[in-house]
């Protein structure tokens, strides 16, 4: 077995001397949005720096008799770069960066080197095909098109949701930023090939850099380093001790690590640690080590932090008031957890008796000493209030990990300085921001279930005016169906009103039903008793509302939206009144023709409507899809809101006529204007664009 390993950039990783191939045994594309954010982020922050290459790991290819190269580890990085790709090239404008931009994702070929035409990346069959089609030819506008029906598998989902995601991160950027970023991700981020010959090989050599061994956590490497300061007689006793306070973390990693990232923020004031054992231990253990206070970092430090990061982790077991349980248990019930440094900081400043061993926090602990109570609860209160509201505009306005976490120094920094609450810069929300967070909830919401499901909990606690328990499982599903059948209620609908209404916020209500439940429920009747089977589930006055509702109608999603959106923004404190009065100026001085504003470029399906109103298409426009090996023609018509077929069927989307005569191969560009030839795939883009 031979084996040869390497660095190389991106730029010559996706090149010819690769013809990347994922076996039919290994599993599917798994990444979702979280993986896409962090890997994008990652890559600007280090762009950012730019203080040398950075390493994106290794991957372990087997070199087949075809000159193929199988991926026994790496698919995963491979095919999100891909989509990044594929988004930087459909977000550019320059021809010769274009092009470039599409040389990583497809050979061109070359007749006199011999060279096919082919892509770089081939996926397993059941997703080769989907791929090639929307990621790989830039064909992005389809796959925004694209509903959940049309879609055959996860994989095939997770590629859209991350090609969404990449979008909405990579499009606000300016030019400039897109470029640099471009340039740092393909001319500076590392990959270690490792190639051989020898499947078998392949795997042991996997499994030596990934799986060998139990590898050490940084609490065994920090206590190491503490415990060797310490003198002999006291040194046994410390290094349980040192132990005790970090069994309830017990072997999570990623929860230990990210409790000793949150004590370097805390103390630094860095928002990010570019390597945790380094950064840690050079500028915080190093300074207890230097006084010899290596007892006082695990009696002050270690323990007060472990405790509260303890009762962050399941704040109803804790024995405080109600109150802050409560705002705990919300802060929980965000998808990141930038806001913990913050909280950790709070409760050790708020807590009496954590410097007592015996102190009782939790019920049923089974100890006999003193409860751990608060010395001012009232302050601690407000923090977690305006923690609260700062992290949910945050995490609505798809704010980066680094500015998260920036936002969380600024308040530890202003906090340990005594700053009165008011003027703690970190809990400040520009009118912009509030402007930015009210459009995206009024409009269709590009984020995951999990900020839906929050959006939903904050609207219905809001109206109940109290904390509503939570069931184990908690789903945001949405009302209308995602297979819409031409019966009652939805066949009296205007053309293109359910996918107005597919994703937003209006169109959700919570249940303890499990989406799948409801797949192939298409009447309204029957959706409402599913999701309302269970008790738990009409807890939440929302969902509840659902009972005396008849008769599903636009109307009623229109007003339900306007509920949930005042609801939020009573609840973090959003200025509406000031923003709508704002948006109706703003719309005063366009129509005068005085405005330069524009929105967040982003993602979210392009309607009919909003195109032919931006003057893009007019109705009476006609796109034809000429198949000439079929011999077939296909003609639809515009209308206000949708495409009408020469049958007088009505579609919403352009896709949707595509696949109801073509299969589901077809796309948004298989249709050129009868009038100039354009490709309706280009006029999506030009609307995208104008945003």
């Amino acid at each position: 077995m031979s084996i040869s390993a390497s660095e190389k950039p991106l730029s010559k990783v996706f090149t010819s001397d690769y013809r990347f191939a994922i076996p039919a045994f290994q599993r599917a594309y798994s990444w979702h949005d979280v993986q896409m954010r962090q890997l994008i982020e990652d890559v600007a922050d280090a762009c950012a720096v730019d203080d040398g290459p950075y390493f994106l790991g290794s991957l372990i290819l087997v070199r087949d008799e075809r000159g193929m190269h199988q991926v026994i580890d790496g698919q995963q990085r491979l095919v999100s770069l891909s989509i990044v790709f594929s988004v930087l090239l459909t977000l550019e404008d320059d021809p010769q960066l274009a092009a470039s931009l599409a040389g990583l994702l497809t050979e061109t070929g070359d007749k006199l080197r011999g060279i096919a035409a082919e892509p770089r990346l081939s996926l397993r069959e059941q997703d080769e095909g989907f791929f090639r089609e929307y990621v790989q030819r830039g064909d992005l506008e389809a796959l925004f098109d694209l509903r959940e029906t049309d879609i055959a598998t996860q994989a095939q989902r997770n590629i859209q949701t991350n090609a969404k995601c990449a979008y909405d991160m990579l499009a606000p950027l300016r030019e400039d930023e897109r470029r640099r970023f471009a340039s740092y991700l393909v001319n500076d981020v590392m990959f270690v090939i490792v190639t051989t010959d020898d499947i078998s090989g392949a795997y042991r050599i996997f499994d030596v850099m990934n799986m060998r061994g139990m590898p050490l956590t940084p609490s065994d490497v920090f206590k190491a380093k503490v415990v060797s300061g310490i003198s002999s007689a006291a040194r046994d006793v410390y290094a349980r001790y040192w132990d005790d306070i970090m069994e309830p973390m017990g072997d999570d990693n990623a929860r230990i690590e990210r409790f000793f990232a949150d004590l370097d923020l805390i103390f630094t004031r860095a928002p990010m640690c570019q390597s945790l054992l380094a950064d840690f231990g050079d500028h915080v253990l190093a300074k207890y080590i230097g006084k010899g206070q290596c007892i006082e970092f695990i009696d002050d430090v270690l323990r007060p932090y472990a405790i509260c990061d303890e009762i962050v982790h399941r704040p109803g077991e804790s024995l405080l008031p109600a109150k802050v349980r409560d705002l705990l248990a919300g802060l929980a019930d965000y998808p990141y957890d930038d806001w913990k440094p913050v909280a950790l900081w709070a409760l050790v400043h708020s807590l009496k008796h954590l410097d007592d061993p015996d102190t009782v926090v939790f019920e049923r602990s089974g100890r006999v000493g003193p409860h751990v109570s608060l010395h001012d609860g009232e302050r601690l209160v407000q923090i977690l209030t305006l923690l609260d509201r700062v992290t949910g505009i945050d995490c609505l306005n798809g704010k980066s990990e680094l500015e998260r976490r920036t936002r969380s120094a600024t308040i530890v920094r202003d906090l340990r300085k005594g700053t009165p609450l008011q003027r703690v810069a970190g809990f400040h929300v520009s009118g912009d921001e509030q402007r930015l967070a009210m459009l995206h909830l009024r409009g269709e919401l590009s984020i995951d279930a999990g900020m839906k499901r929050l959006l939903l909990i904050r609207a219905n606690e809001q109206l109940a005016g109290a904390r509503i328990t939570r069931p184990r499982s908690l789903n945001a599903v949405p009302i209308i169906p995602e297979h819409v059948s031409a019966r009652p209620p939805f066949a009296s609908w205007p053309a293109g009103t359910c996918d107005y209404w597919a994703e937003r916020i209006g169109n959700f209500v919570l249940t303890q039903t499990m989406p799948r439940s409801l797949d192939d429920v298409g009447d309204f009747a029957t959706r409402r008793a599913i999701i309302l089977r269970s008790p738990s589930s009409q807890r939440f006055p929302l969902t509840r509302a659902l009972l005396d509702l008849e008769t599903l109608t636009p109307q009623f999603l229109e007003l339900r939206q306007t509920q949930i959106i005042d609801l939020i923004a009573q609840a973090w404190h959003i200025s509406y009144e000031e923003i709508v009065v704002a948006e109706q100026e703003e719309r005063r001085r366009e129509r005068a023709g005085g405005s330069t504003h524009r929105s967040k470029r982003t993602s979210k399906r392009v309607t009919v409507a909003e195109v032919v109103r931006a003057g893009l298409l007019r109705p009476g426009d006609r796109f034809v899809w000429v198949r000439p090996r079929k011999h077939e023609t296909w003609i639809i018509t515009v209308t206000e809101d949708g495409f009408a077929g020469e049958d007088g069927a009505e579609y919403a989307t352009p896709t949707a006529a595509a696949r109801a005569v073509g299969g589901a191969s077809a796309s948004l560009n298989v249709w050129k204007r009868e009038s100039d030839g354009r490709a309706l795939s280009d006029i999506w883009k030009a609307y995208r664009a104008a945003m």
